[in-house]
Protein backbone atom coordinates (compact mmCIF):
# COMPACT_ATOMS: atom_id res chain seq x y z
CA UNK A 1 0.00 0.00 0.00
CA UNK A 2 1.51 3.25 -0.76
CA UNK A 3 2.46 5.29 2.05
CA UNK A 4 1.66 9.14 2.14
CA UNK A 5 2.71 12.81 3.28
CA UNK A 6 0.25 15.38 3.03
CA UNK A 7 1.64 18.94 3.22
CA UNK A 8 -1.04 21.99 4.20
CA UNK A 9 -1.03 25.80 3.94
CA UNK A 10 -4.22 27.67 5.08
CA UNK A 11 -5.79 30.23 6.11
CA UNK A 12 -5.37 32.12 9.73
CA UNK A 13 -8.54 30.88 11.61
CA UNK A 14 -9.48 27.81 8.90
CA UNK A 15 -11.77 25.35 11.10
CA UNK A 16 -10.82 21.39 11.57
CA UNK A 17 -13.59 20.79 9.38
CA UNK A 18 -12.41 22.55 6.52
CA UNK A 19 -9.30 21.18 6.36
CA UNK A 20 -10.72 17.87 6.74
CA UNK A 21 -12.93 18.45 3.76
CA UNK A 22 -10.46 19.49 1.56
CA UNK A 23 -7.78 16.43 2.48
CA UNK A 24 -10.78 13.93 1.69
CA UNK A 25 -11.56 15.92 -1.79
CA UNK A 26 -7.51 15.72 -2.45
CA UNK A 27 -7.39 11.74 -1.49
CA UNK A 28 -10.38 11.15 -3.38
CA UNK A 29 -8.72 12.74 -6.40
CA UNK A 30 -6.10 10.68 -6.12
CA UNK A 31 -8.19 7.53 -5.00
CA UNK A 32 -6.39 7.10 -1.82
CA UNK A 33 -7.68 6.17 1.54
CA UNK A 34 -7.24 8.44 5.12
CA UNK A 35 -5.50 5.02 6.08
CA UNK A 36 -2.81 5.76 3.75
CA UNK A 37 -2.02 8.92 5.19
CA UNK A 38 1.11 8.82 7.39
CA UNK A 39 1.99 12.38 8.50
CA UNK A 40 1.12 16.14 7.83
CA UNK A 41 3.31 19.09 7.13
CA UNK A 42 3.10 22.90 7.59
CA UNK A 43 5.14 25.89 8.16
CA UNK A 44 5.96 26.61 11.41
CA UNK A 45 3.89 29.99 11.26
CA UNK A 46 0.93 27.57 11.78
CA UNK A 47 1.94 25.62 14.76
CA UNK A 48 -0.46 27.86 16.51
CA UNK A 49 -3.47 27.02 14.34
CA UNK A 50 -6.04 25.49 16.08
CA UNK A 51 -8.15 23.80 13.11
CA UNK A 52 -4.56 22.50 12.12
CA UNK A 53 -3.79 21.45 15.18
CA UNK A 54 -7.64 20.01 16.19
CA UNK A 55 -7.97 17.87 12.74
CA UNK A 56 -4.29 16.25 12.82
CA UNK A 57 -5.49 14.82 16.39
CA UNK A 58 -8.39 13.92 15.64
CA UNK A 59 -7.06 12.17 12.46
CA UNK A 60 -4.19 10.26 14.85
CA UNK A 61 -1.70 11.48 12.23
CA UNK A 62 1.37 13.42 13.25
CA UNK A 63 2.45 17.02 12.28
CA UNK A 64 5.65 18.74 11.79
CA UNK A 65 5.97 21.84 10.90
CA UNK A 66 9.19 23.68 8.66
CA UNK A 67 10.38 27.07 8.71
CA UNK A 68 10.51 29.27 5.72
CA UNK A 69 13.86 28.46 5.18
CA UNK A 70 13.76 24.74 5.47
CA UNK A 71 10.75 24.84 2.51
CA UNK A 72 12.28 27.52 0.73
CA UNK A 73 15.01 24.96 0.28
CA UNK A 74 12.95 22.58 -1.53
CA UNK A 75 12.39 22.92 -5.46
CA UNK A 76 8.87 22.39 -6.18
CA UNK A 77 7.00 22.82 -9.54
CA UNK A 78 4.61 25.35 -8.16
CA UNK A 79 6.21 28.23 -6.52
CA UNK A 80 4.36 31.40 -5.70
CA UNK A 81 5.69 35.06 -5.03
CA UNK A 82 2.60 35.73 -3.33
CA UNK A 83 3.14 32.92 -0.69
CA UNK A 84 6.50 34.09 -0.58
CA UNK A 85 5.45 37.53 0.14
CA UNK A 86 3.36 36.59 3.33
CA UNK A 87 5.49 33.64 4.35
CA UNK A 88 9.19 33.84 3.31
CA UNK A 89 9.02 30.78 1.19
CA UNK A 90 7.25 30.12 -2.02
CA UNK A 91 5.83 27.30 -1.09
CA UNK A 92 4.31 25.54 1.73
CA UNK A 93 1.80 22.38 1.05
CA UNK A 94 4.14 21.02 -1.62
CA UNK A 95 7.56 22.02 -0.45
CA UNK A 96 6.39 20.83 3.32
CA UNK A 97 5.11 17.26 2.15
CA UNK A 98 8.51 16.76 0.10
CA UNK A 99 10.46 17.52 3.79
CA UNK A 100 7.96 14.93 5.82
CA UNK A 101 7.85 12.83 3.03
CA UNK A 102 11.55 12.19 2.51
CA UNK A 103 11.51 12.61 -0.94
CA UNK A 104 12.01 14.96 -4.23
CA UNK A 105 9.78 16.58 -6.59
CA UNK A 106 9.41 13.67 -8.44
CA UNK A 107 7.66 12.16 -5.30
CA UNK A 108 4.37 14.68 -5.73
CA UNK A 109 1.45 12.83 -6.06
CA UNK A 110 -0.85 16.05 -5.90
CA UNK A 111 0.63 19.27 -6.48
CA UNK A 112 -1.12 22.16 -4.80
CA UNK A 113 -4.88 21.25 -4.95
CA UNK A 114 -6.72 24.18 -3.76
CA UNK A 115 -9.90 24.07 -1.74
CA UNK A 116 -12.48 27.45 -0.43
CA UNK A 117 -15.10 25.87 2.02
CA UNK A 118 -18.17 26.80 3.11
CA UNK A 119 -17.06 29.14 5.39
CA UNK A 120 -14.99 31.30 2.74
CA UNK A 121 -11.60 29.77 4.26
CA UNK A 122 -8.82 28.47 1.53
CA UNK A 123 -6.90 25.20 2.48
CA UNK A 124 -4.32 24.23 0.03
CA UNK A 125 -2.85 20.06 0.07
CA UNK A 126 -0.02 18.54 -1.64
CA UNK A 127 0.18 14.97 -1.52
CA UNK A 128 3.39 13.52 -2.21
CA UNK A 129 4.85 9.30 -1.55
CA UNK A 130 5.87 8.96 2.15
CA UNK A 131 9.43 7.67 1.79
CA UNK A 132 11.20 8.79 4.97
CA UNK A 133 12.13 6.03 6.80
CA UNK A 134 13.28 7.60 9.84
CA UNK A 135 10.13 8.85 10.95
CA UNK A 136 8.63 5.01 9.81
CA UNK A 137 9.88 3.56 12.70
CA UNK A 138 8.80 6.17 15.04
Amino acid sequence: MTRLAVGLGCDRGTPAATIAQAVDFALAQLGFVRGQVAALASIDLKADEVGLLAFAVERGWSLRFYSAAELAAVAVPNPSETVRRHTGTPSVSEAAALLVGGGSAADLLLEKFKHCGADGRNVTVSVARYLNRILQNE
